[in-house]
């Protein structure tokens, strides 16, 4: 009798975690790249758009994303965490669409697909007053180097710990820690000179 080389993963979709759904991916099973989608797209969506402020753009880079990692499933490792990995694969589909339009501005002006307003607030002045500091803070992230832009949105929006961002980012903690002080002290430069040109 001749064992089969290849080898096969059951996985719950629903219990199982995003290693054993990947490494099953990598073993064959591609219908587990789906599982995989319906937990990142909207995930990865919010990423791009943040640095991107495109939405058609970012539905596409999504696309790209899991065309890559169905390419190069054979690269996975079972060390680290999933979500560090396609997030590495996400910056490099970034970098590619960046290169490819230098010429094109990131206006971050559009956040509403990004949040939702929740309907207890106390007063329509209030809620607007709140929508338009969001709508400044996201002009505020467009106007960051894209390194900083990548470092807040996977830090805050997206709870990419100091370690697996210093895996991304192919540096020490420490420095991730500094490199994150001054992208969060830019983006308040650029906030609050945003207020003081909106207030004039």
């Amino acid at each position: 009798m001749v064992e089969s080389t290849e080898e096969t993963i059951a996985v719950d979709p629903v219990e199982t975690t995003d290693h054993d759904l990947m490494l099953a991916v990598r073993a064959g099973e591609i219908a587990r790249l789906g599982d995989l989608f319906e937990r990142y797209h909207r995930p990865l969506y919010g990423f791009f758009v943040r640095l991107t402020g495109q939405r058609t753009a970012s539905e596409d880079l999504v696309q790209l994303v899991f065309y890559r990692i169905l390419k190069y499933r054979h690269t996975y490792r079972d060390e680290g965490k999933f979500s560090a990995w396609i997030y590495h694969l996400a910056r490099k589909v970034a970098a590619d669409h960046f290169r490819k339009n230098a010429h094109a501005p990131v206006s971050l002006n559009e956040p509403d697909d990004l949040h939702e307003v929740p309907d207890h607030a106390p007063h329509a002045a209030e809620q607007a007053a709140q929508a338009d500091d969001l709508a400044l803070m996201h002009r505020a992230l467009g106007a960051l180097p894209l390194e900083q832009r990548e470092l807040l949105t996977l830090h805050r929006f997206h709870n990419v710990h100091h370690e697996e961002l210093a895996r991304l980012f192919d540096c020490s903690v420490g420095a991730v820690k500094v490199r994150m002080h001054r992208a969060l002290g830019a983006l308040r430069e650029h906030y609050f000179k945003l207020r003081q040109e909106r207030a004039a």
